[in-house]
């Protein structure tokens, strides 16, 4: 193509002009700057390439990057990776060398987007979010991303996403908001995690972890003050208790005393929550992760003890008694994951009991009909995103409006392995979910989701309203 026929194709010729007389109107006394200003916003964004690479996550297991390149600028993400992945949930690709990475290198994922999506992709105009993930849904033609891989699909359509959000000239959050029709945006409580178990520590703790939640602080910053104060005041309780040994910490930062007893690990919180003086400002929650130690029907407390005597087995309605008298003795407010992701009987009578908030993560996996059967059984009231259970940002975007049409919370989730990318602060704050769970106040990883949300609420100034007390709602 021609000079002369580029210029023609584009109506670039007109554009030069109207960018002079625009310049002379505005009497600046840069031109040249305001005229490529103009000119810049007058030519319409187009991607022009989607180069993916291998990286490493907080775990040092590899995961997807995504360089993504519009005709106005390259726009990075990448895809996190969860410690454990269920049958309901989208999958990532792995190439499965065990002489490499253990298997777990994404070379396979990666060539999929060098070779295919970025030729899908390119010409297309990155504000059409739904657009993009639809044709990387139709490139891929299975049901859980499995030929393509949800990592790579995953990373690409966040990717599009800032790149959209720099097309329009807003702000990540407020693109995400204008996707989903949300109109008011809210700063979100954040779910710290304070104590590690589970797969995600090295002790004898059995549930995943013990996290607090401070409702009672009247914005963001000050919330994250409050998490990081009690941290610190945790550690120095443990410190004291198990000495520094007990002070290492899980894959998200929760630290790992060797202790085997729930109450002893609520315990050790609740000093630190009294020490920090915030006491009924700060309620606590637990996320239980109760399908990695489920036998059948019965429930091992005790899995993780070496040379163990017996077992400590539990019923589900152990568990449920268990759950009430832990709530009536601590201000534990929410629950997540109480019953295996099978176990719907149990979940469904524990959340009718109404005694706090029932997060569904591995029973529903993000996905919309796991989702669509926990609302019409009651067996829930709140759903934990994981953008990468579910693949794209229109597809999460559309599980959260199915989520609050029943009334239920939301809170966003982190993975245990994670990189530096901030995404979900954003899309935290655009869908106004009204929790977020990105970790301990402590690690870059965790905290560039929490800092994230320190600039978001700075950058909304007066209209920043953070959720607090009305978390619930």
């Amino acid at each position: 193509m021609s000079v002369q026929e580029y210029l023609d194709k584009h109506s670039l010729s007109r554009r030069i002009e109207d960018a002079v007389n625009a310049a002379v109107r505005a009497k600046t006394s840069d031109p040249v700057l305001f005229i490529s200003n103009h000119m810049r916003k007058a030519v319409p964004s187009v991607i022009t390439k989607v180069k993916a690479r291998q990286i490493l996550d907080s775990r040092g297991i590899p995961t997807v990057e995504v360089d993504f390149h519009t005709n106005k600028g390259l726009f990075r993400a990448s895809a996190p990776s969860g410690a454990s992945s269920g049958m309901y949930e989208a999958i990532e690709l792995r190439d499965g060398e065990k002489g490499t990475y253990l298997g777990n290198s994404v070379n396979r994922a990666v060539k999929n987007i060098n070779e295919k999506i970025s030729v899908a992709l390119v010409g297309m105009d990155p504000t059409l979010q739904s657009q993009i993930d639809q044709v990387m849904i139709d490139l891929d033609k299975t049901e859980n991303k499995s030929e393509i891989g949800a990592n790579a699909i995953l990373a690409v359509s966040i990717a599009a996403c800032k790149a959209g959000a720099a097309e329009k000239e807003v702000s990540l959050h407020k693109h995400i908001a204008d996707l989903s029709g949300q109109t008011n945006m809210l700063l979100p409580v954040p779910v710290f995690t304070l104590i590690s178990g589970g797969k995600h520590a090295g002790n004898n703790l059995a549930i995943q972890e013990i996290m607090i939640l401070p409702v009672g602080s009247k914005t963001f910053e000050e919330a994250l003050q409050m998490g990081s104060e009690t941290y610190h005041h945790l550690k120095a309780v443990i410190t004291e208790i198990y000495g520094a040994h007990g002070c290492n910490v899980g894959e998200d930062g929760g630290f790992t005393p060797n202790i085997s007893s729930l109450r002893d690990g609520l315990d050790l919180v609740q000093k630190a929550i009294e020490r920090t003086g915030y006491n009924e400002k700060i309620k606590m929650a637990i996320g239980v992760a109760a399908t990695d130690f489920c036998i059948g029907t019965k429930y091992d407390l005790d899995f993780k003890i070496p040379n163990k005597s017996g077992q400590n087995f539990k019923s589900g309605q152990d568990m449920i008694d268990m759950y009430k008298e832990l709530c009536a003795d601590y201000p534990i407010v929410s629950i997540e994951d109480p019953f295996d992701k099978e176990d719907w009987e149990h979940v469904k009578y524990f959340s009718s009991l109404g005694i706090c908030q029932v997060v569904g993560g591995d029973l529903i996996m993000s996905n919309p009909k796991r989702i669509k059967r926990a609302i019409q059984e009651n067996a829930c009231n709140a759903l934990l995103l994981k953008v990468n259970q579910i693949g794209t940002v229109t597809e999460a975007i559309e599980v959260v409006k199915m989520a609050k049409d029943a009334q239920w919370g939301v809170v966003i989730s982190q993975r245990s392995g994670e990189t530096e990318d901030s995404f979900i602060s954003d899309l935290s704050v655009g869908l106004a979910t009204n929790q977020i769970k990105a970790g301990a106040p402590c690690r870059g990883e965790r905290l560039a989701k929490y800092n994230q949300l320190l600039r978001i609420e700075e950058e909304l100034g007066d209209q920043a309203v953070y959720i607090g007390e009305k978390w619930r709602n």
